[in-house]
């Protein structure tokens, strides 16, 4: 089964395997890509609430790498309906990718380059310089903004 992002309906995925999607993604879409999305429902596509036991773990997957602040609710709940459903996640979001590495869950991307890599992003100060492995709200330093940064 494939659990689609917003990209696989603006771009027009298409598959003969089963699909389901969560509603929140209606809610991003408009024009064409709406109307692909009322049309795969009226024609059976399985639209899904995953469990809030579900998005908790992918909370804390999310929270582990360091996305957990760039990914919105709808993200979050597309990576639980993927993990419940035992789906493959078609998205071409970066983030969603690297949580989706770290749940072990496939993805598939429609019209970029997928991730190469898994990371877990540090923090860095935009103040003292200092990096931090979790992310905070603001340096326990010196209260500057932190910023995300790549680890490598």
């Amino acid at each position: 089964m494939y659990v689609l992002d917003a990209s696989a309906f603006i771009e027009e995925f298409e598959t003969e395997e089963s699909v389901a999607t969560i509603p929140a993604v209606r809610e991003e879409l408009s024009d064409g890509a709406g109307y692909r999305y009322d049309a795969m429902e009226g024609a059976g596509m399985h639209v899904h609430l995953p469990d809030s036991d579900v998005l908790d773990r992918v909370r804390r997957a999310a929270d582990s790498t360091g996305d957990l602040e760039v990914l919105s609710d709808t993200d979050l709940r597309l990576l639980a309906a993927a993990f419940e459903l035992d789906g493959t996640l078609v998205t071409d979001d970066y983030a969603m990718q690297n949580v989706a590495e770290t749940l072990e869950l496939d993805t598939e991307v429609v019209a970029q380059d997928g991730i190469t890599e898994r990371r877990d992003w540090l923090f860095q100060c935009q103040g003292c310089g200092r990096e931090f492995e979790e992310q905070h709200d603001r340096c326990p330093v010196c209260g500057s903004d932190l910023a995300r940064k790549n680890p490598n």
